[in-house]
């Protein structure tokens, strides 16, 4: 008979509790829970010191939350009776911070650019910093976009002070927009999970919905990491997804497994 281990059991119940109080308290009008304990970034005036912990608790809908909770169940069981309680709690830990950590750092490499962009434009407003922040976006690839950038373009370089308040505007909003998205889901922590069931049981196979024969677990996680840092590194205009989270979740997990298998672990 099937039974859930202790920390997978305890970890369920705080992820659902917390999705459904979310939902009570954010329909009622009560507070914005996804606002208050998302992790935004750092210069976001959203974000809070505390969002660090609480981050990988919320989820955004009920999918989210299903096929993380369905992972963590059906993997993360495993992990929790090979390496023991503590073990594969730290793990889960250690590895939504390996998710949180390059995100960030991915948001850095992102938004810098664009603040640096931003400011420029607004000390000089020339054509050379008007394409230097917007061609940074994906807003130049839409095609019923380009009559709009041409005619901005033709304004800024006339000089036309209006418009370039209305561009400079239209940038903070913009950046505002990028920089005051927030990260939330126990993804990265998950494909921690999953790297490291890929990597202590890699002949067990995995079923999947939409694949109607099973896979190896030491086939379906390579893919699927390869897989993340494609849709990662491609930014597709139609995806809202963390994918350098739920690479960050994976590298830590490899990197903490190595380090235990080197020096062993104190749990």
């Amino acid at each position: 008979m099937f039974q859930i281990t202790e920390v997978v059991k305890n970890l369920l119940i705080i992820n659902v509790l917390t999705f459904l109080a979310s939902i009570v308290l954010t329909q009622s009008g009560i507070l914005n829970t996804q606002d208050m304990l998302a992790l935004h970034y750092p210069t976001s005036p959203s974000f809070r010191p505390y969002q660090i912990a609480t981050y990988f608790f919320m989820h955004a809908n009920f999918l989210h939350l299903l096929f993380n909770m369905i992972a963590l169940v059906f993997f993360g069981n495993q992990l929790e009776v090979l390496w023991g309680a503590k073990r594969f709690l730290f793990y889960y830990i250690f590895c939504a911070m390996g998710a949180l950590v390059l995100h960030l750092l991915f948001n850095y490499v992102e938004l810098h650019p664009l603040q640096v962009a931003l400011d420029n434009f607004r000390d000089t407003p020339s054509l050379d910093n008007f394409w230097a922040f917007f061609n940074q976006t994906n807003l130049t690839q839409i095609p019923e976009n380009a009559k709009i950038f041409k005619e901005m373009s033709n304004q800024i370089r006339e000089g036309n002070p209006q418009v370039i308040a209305q561009v400079y505007s239209e940038m903070v909003s913009v950046f505002g927009a990028k920089s005051n998205t927030a990260m939330l889901g126990a993804s990265g922590a998950v494909f921690g999970i999953l790297l490291a069931f890929g990597i202590k049981f890699p002949e067990s196979s995995i079923f999947l919905l939409f694949i109607p024969i099973p896979i190896k677990a030491k086939y379906f996680v390579p893919v699927l990491m390869i897989g993340e840092l494609y849709l990662g590194v491609n930014q597709f205009s139609w995806d809202n997804i963390a994918h350098f989270a739920h690479l960050g979740g994976a590298i830590f997990g490899i990197l903490l497994i190595l380090y235990w298998e080197k020096f062993g672990s104190r749990f």
